[in-house]
């Protein structure tokens, strides 16, 4: 039976209380931010889950410390409070300090991108994928719906490692079937086509899909790839794909050419020896504090799905 949507984060945090049932090693902090599910957990492992309150600071701390000691901590707060103002605690008390003692440590940000729609720029979170990027030793996953964020308390509960999980505030339409999602290669493939490809992350693969129906609406197929995870995708396999087409847009809701996405689709060309004809959509760099919808926003910044429908149609017509 297919179920309705859900929030990313309510989906990740009924794996959580699910797996704490089973491993008293799990230990969860919330810096003063809640959800509906978060209370069964609070309700039901009081012993292990703590609000440390609006101090993301000493959440970092906090959840280094239990790193230490040897439990699997998640540490919950809005995107770009658990990035950018604890981004020191997180550089030297998880990045540095996990190379010489392993930790698993999870930083869940919910608040992705724009999905804070009415809040404007203070609560909106453009430049999380270029700062935990510049980050060794820190994994970065960006699920763009509800199914790809459960399929990823897995990896969170398996892997003795920092990372962080970029989830979007909204509900957004699922894009995977009620099952049980392979997340091992960091991507996957949801359209196949000919001349561009689209790699996509986080919100912008249902952008992607959209501008695919566009496209195929006119006779012309073009590829959707949603990368999941920023850091350990796997290269090879990833580049043994794009080779069957002469463009690849990359698709970010973050700042352009800061570091985030394209950066990293173009450090794995330079990795795999691979060229290909490369382009860049994303949030042109400047704060803006216009009100509408995510799509209005979205047309303030130069990602609006006219836009890129208007940049990918001009490959097409220059194949």
């Amino acid at each position: 039976m297919m179920t309705k949507p859900i929030a990313m984060r309510d989906a990740l945090l009924e794996q959580i209380h699910q797996a704490m049932a089973e491993d008293d090693k799990i230990f969860f902090l919330s810096a003063d931010f809640g959800s509906p599910v978060l209370d069964r957990i609070r309700a039901d492992f009081p012993a292990r889950f703590l609000n440390v309150g609006i101090a993301e600071q000493n959440l970092i701390n906090v959840a280094s410390g239990l790193g230490l000691e040897g439990y699997k901590v998640f540490a919950y707060a809005i995107a770009p409070f658990i990035t950018m103002r604890c981004f020191e605690q997180i550089r030297v008390n998880l990045a540095l300090l996990s190379v010489v003692r392993p930790m698993n440590v999870n930083l869940i940000g919910v608040g992705a991108g724009m999905s804070y729609v009415v809040s404007g720029p203070t609560h909106q979170c453009y430049e999380d994928l270029s700062l935990i990027r510049s980050l060794p030793n820190v994994e970065l996953y960006s699920p763009s719906d509800h199914v790809t964020s459960a399929a990823l308390s897995k990896v969170c509960l398996e892997r003795q490692s920092i990372k962080y999980l970029r989830l979007d505030a909204q509900v957004l339409p699922k894009i995977y079937a009620d099952e049980i999602l392979d997340v091992s290669a960091g991507y996957n493939v949801l359209r196949s086509g000919n001349g561009v490809c689209l790699v996509a992350t986080g919100y912008m693969v249902h952008k992607a899909l959209k501008v695919a129906d566009y496209f195929k609406e006119r006779g012309q197929e073009i590829g959707v790839i949603d990368l999941h995870c920023l850091t350990g995708f796997d290269e090879r396999e990833l580049t043994n794909h794009l080779a069957n087409y002469k463009d690849v847009f990359s698709m970010e809701e973050g700042f352009r050419y800061r570091g985030g996405l394209d950066a990293r689709l173009q450090e794995m060309m330079e990795n795999q020896n691979f060229s290909i004809r490369f382009n860049s959509i994303g949030v042109e760099a400047s704060y803006r504090y216009e009100l509408g919808s995510r799509e209005d926003l979205h047309a303030h910044s130069g990602i609006g799905e006219k836009d890129i429908i208007f940049k990918v149609d001009q490959k097409l017509k220059n194949k």
